[in-house]
């Protein structure tokens, strides 16, 4: 009720407002406010028009609840009847009841009372986008029902023959769709990107074909198990026609397809709600632009690392490879405006802790080399012992010792990021540090975070105040060392390789900073 208030509320102040009101509005806001007040007015805005579209569709919806599963009107139907429902469906695709159909009609709406519900709930999740896909593509809305077929609508399952994602995209097929897949990324899993690589394969075999079912039945087996079941059925053309010369599997592809779309169509004529699926709402896109570690955001902005995954479940080992080219994070819009303040501090926070020996690297090949950690006793180390305390991360534990997550893994025969309270991990140390290190198993967490330049009420990096004998230039685009000696009278391209331990020229970066001697 508490929603429905806030929407009605939204929309009462948005009539009471003319949009010739708004410069108005934003010119007595700029006198008043400063600029991060700003910010978060928009953000505030942002929010709750983000709540209103979500929560006016969400809350209309009647949820399963726990006696409803006695409710199901499941017996003594007829099939006349659901012939004649199937009959009644608006499509362009041809929908069929026969046998074939009536199978799988009794698997999922006759013997559905457990599944039909979790895949109602979690229609509300995927539907929206393929829609929106399927529309722009001119295809079909009811496709959109393939990726339960294919999935059971998780972005993350995959066949034993290879296939990955919502709609089951095999390597092969995903490469030449223009999606990327490697160590790191498998763009298979992202439920935008795969929805928008499967229709443009559904669109091309609809260009084959002409007949809806038909591509359907090539979706599952391929264009060349349906060109040779054509040619071994005499030349037919319809899809009932070339069923004994299909594949298994293919054969009840489409019947179930069928089943699919009339439990959606008819939900309600059997009694069936919705389950309850929890789903992270109100997110948004940022873009990464430096490799950047899921831990990082856990532990600098607190985004919980599970949501991380799954709102980005294409990213294989919670690691953004962003080192030739941007990428995409989904993250909640309330962390939106704290990601940009310190977007800056969670890249050099990535490069000490994550990445200082484990540099990942993308060749234009696509191999991937990545440092891989040992279980034995670096040379010239001591081992000191740490007890996990609570609200301690291993990522926070890695950056107090200077080390990498995954030697902290490898050193204690961890297979995952889990630590409990208590636990006692073994760090290996450079001797000579011994001393510097041995202290930190009985600081505080606020002394520990001092201790690597952190403020811990703000999780940034203390600034460290001005030198007076050095000025600092930001590389801008078209930079290059002359180019910017001559910004600086006196100063030579070797003195601004030299103080900033520049060994190639060429490999200036745009946003660098670079430390200019006072002459």
């Amino acid at each position: 009720m508490k929603k429905i208030f806030y929407s009605i509320l939204f929309l009462t102040l948005f009539n009471t407002f003319s949009f010739s009101q708004i410069p108005r509005i934003e010119e007595s806001v700029n006198s008043k406010v400063s600029a991060s007040s700003k910010i978060a007015f928009v953000d505030q805005l942002d929010s709750l028009l983000a709540e209103w579209f979500y929560y006016t569709g969400r809350d209309t919806i009647q949820f399963l609840k726990p006696a409803d599963r006695n409710n199901f009107l499941l017996s003594n139907i007829p099939d006349s009847l659901f012939a004649m429902r199937i009959r009644n469906i608006p499509t362009t695709i041809q929908l069929t009841y026969n046998s074939h159909v009536k199978k799988y009609i009794e698997r999922y709406v006759i013997n559905g009372k457990w599944i039909a519900p979790k895949f109602l709930g979690l229609s509300h999740q995927y539907f929206p986008m393929f829609e929106e896909k399927l529309d722009a593509y001119d295809l079909p809305l009811e496709l959109k029902y393939l990726p339960i077929i294919e999935s059971a609508l998780n972005p993350k399952a995959k066949s034993p023959a290879g296939a990955v994602g919502l709609w089951q995209i095999m390597y092969k097929t995903g490469i030449a769709l223009g999606l990327e897949i490697n160590t790191y990324v498998d763009e298979r899993m992202d439920p935008e990107k795969s929805t928008e690589a499967a229709c443009v394969y559904l669109k091309k075999l609809y260009e084959t074909y002409k007949d809806w079912n038909i591509v359907l039945a090539a979706y599952n087996a391929g264009p060349g198990t349906i060109n040779n079941a054509i040619r071994r059925s005499g030349g037919k053309n319809t899809y009932w026609e070339i069923l004994p010369y299909l594949p298994n599997e293919t054969r009840n592809y489409v019947p179930a397809f069928i089943s699919i779309v009339y439990l959606f169509t008819y939900a309600d004529k059997h009694g069936f709600k919705p389950e309850f699926i929890p789903f992270i709402e109100d997110a948004d896109t940022v873009m990464i632009t430096k490799q950047l570690h899921f831990e990082a955001l856990d532990s600098i902005l607190r985004i919980p690392i599970g949501h991380l995954r799954e709102l980005n479940p294409q990213y294989k080992k919670d690691i953004v490879p962003a080192i030739n080219k941007e990428y995409p994070l989904k993250i909640q819009r309330k962390y939106i405006t704290k990601f940009i303040e310190l977007e800056d501090s969670i890249y050099k926070y990535c490069d000490s802790v994550f990445f200082n020996n484990a540099r990942i690297e993308i060749k234009p090949d696509d191999k991937v080399a990545e440092y891989i950690p040992s279980a034995a006793q670096p040379a010239g180390t001591v081992q000191l012992n740490y007890t996990v305390k609570s609200g301690d991360a291993i990522g926070l534990i890695a950056s107090w010792y200077g080390v990498n997550i995954a030697d902290i893994k490898a050193w204690n025969g961890l297979s995952s990021n889990n630590i409990r309270v208590g636990q006692v991990l073994k760090v290996y140390v450079p001797a000579a540090l011994e001393s510097k290190y041995k202290v930190v198993n009985s600081l505080s967490f606020e002394e520990k975070q001092k201790m690597i330049g952190i403020n811990p009420n703000t999780n940034t990096p203390k600034e460290e105040p001005p030198d007076p004998n050095w000025e600092y230039y930001t590389v801008k685009s078209g930079d290059t060392p002359y180019s910017i000696s001559k910004k600086f009278p006196g100063v030579s391209v070797d003195d601004i390789l030299k103080n900033n331990n520049i060994s190639d020229p060429s490999s200036l970066r745009i946003g660098q900073n670079l430390k200019i001697r006072r002459k």
